[in-house]
């Protein structure tokens, strides 16, 4: 999950120019991504650097890069491997499956705040989807989770094989919700997300925290 384990970036600016009056009356849906937005930050790694055997401040440097891969479609025992060759560590399927438990368990705490406000995004009438990069793995317990009741659309990337930035994804994204760029509004804590959006045609906004992003949504009329 790239958007799920990436070192912080650079964030930039945190809010766009508000919306024309066009732009309020175009806007169809509230894509959301998951992590750090609907979830907390994983406090896994420790655990999960402790059943591979390995300190954690080398643990963690090979924890984050691989992710990509693994996000794009990767199998969990090959991300496991990317993880442990740095280490001197081969990991077998037995493993491979235990961390993959705990990895996931890792992420799927959620932010009481974000979890309001789907509640009353939902309870408005709002059109809410997911995109989030994220292994197949991941997937497929993150789409049994309470919160995807808000939700009538969850678009994981480990599924398509393609991950944000790529404009492949966006692409999957409209087409999947039967719209059009304009008529999204795209919320991700990822600045480089949040430009491949903006390139893809979708209206997007750097994730400020659920409080702080409830003025912005107001603006567009949700």
């Amino acid at each position: 999950m790239s958007e799920l384990a990436s070192e912080p970036e650079s964030t930039g600016p945190a809010r766009s120019a508000a919306p024309s009056a066009s732009e309020v009356r175009r806007l169809s849906w509230l894509v959301f991504d998951y992590g750090e937005v609907i979830s907390r930050r994983t406090q896994a790694v420790p655990l999960l650097a402790e059943r591979m055997g390995a300190p954690v401040e080398e643990f963690e440097p090979a924890y984050w890069p691989a992710r990509d891969q693994y996000d794009r479609g990767g199998s969990d025992l090959d991300y496991w491997n990317a993880v442990g060759a740095p280490l001197g560590i081969q990991v077998d399927q037995a493993l491979s499956d235990e961390l993959t438990k705990i990895d996931i368990e890792g992420w799927l705490p959620t932010d009481e705040g974000t979890l309001r406000l789907l509640a009353d995004l939902s309870a408005a009438g709002a059109q809410l989807a997911l995109l989030s990069n994220a292994p197949v793995s991941f997937a497929r317990v993150a789409e049994h989770q309470p919160w995807t009741e808000h939700f009538q659309h969850l678009v994981f990337s480990g599924d398509l094989a393609v991950a944000k930035p790529d404009a492949e994804i966006w692409a999957a994204l409209v087409r999947r919700l039967g719209t059009t760029p304009g008529e999204c509004l795209f919320l991700d804590d990822r600045q480089v997300n949040i430009d491949g959006a903006r390139r893809a045609g979708l209206r997007a906004q750097l994730w400020p925290g659920a409080e702080a992003v409830r003025p912005l949504l107001a603006e567009f009329g949700v």
